[in-house]
């Protein structure tokens, strides 16, 4: 078994519900959701958080959300998209990952 569940999770180790995934990238649903849509992205090989992210590797990050969410009905609502990057930046699960959040409202400032 891997030691990080994403990359187990990339490696199609571990189960998950997968709802986009292309060469670079993999989105599947959260354990726990925080919102009706809540979709993780996570790129396929390991990078610990959005600091040791190449601008490349972000921006297919990115785009791979914005499929996600646009692909889930909610381009004209609007949706979220975040990384939390450190302990003090709430990153408990240390592979770079993006959640999208959607399908409520989603106040400001967060957390």
């Amino acid at each position: 078994m891997p030691e990080c569940i994403f990359c187990g999770i990339a490696a199609r180790q571990l189960p998950a519900a997968v709802v986009h995934e292309d060469e670079h990238t993999i989105a599947f649903d959260a354990l726990n959701p925080a919102a009706p849509l809540h979709v993780l992205v996570v790129p396929k090989r390991h990078v610990a958080s959005l600091s040791e992210a190449d601008p490349e590797l972000a921006g297919r990050l990115a785009a791979a959300s914005a499929k996600v969410a646009l692909a889930a009905g909610y381009g004209e609502r609007g949706y979220r998209v975040l990384t939390n990057v450190g302990p003090d930046g709430g990153q408990s699960v240390f592979h770079l990952h993006f959640h999208v959040l959607a399908g409520r409202s989603l106040g400001w400032p967060p957390g």
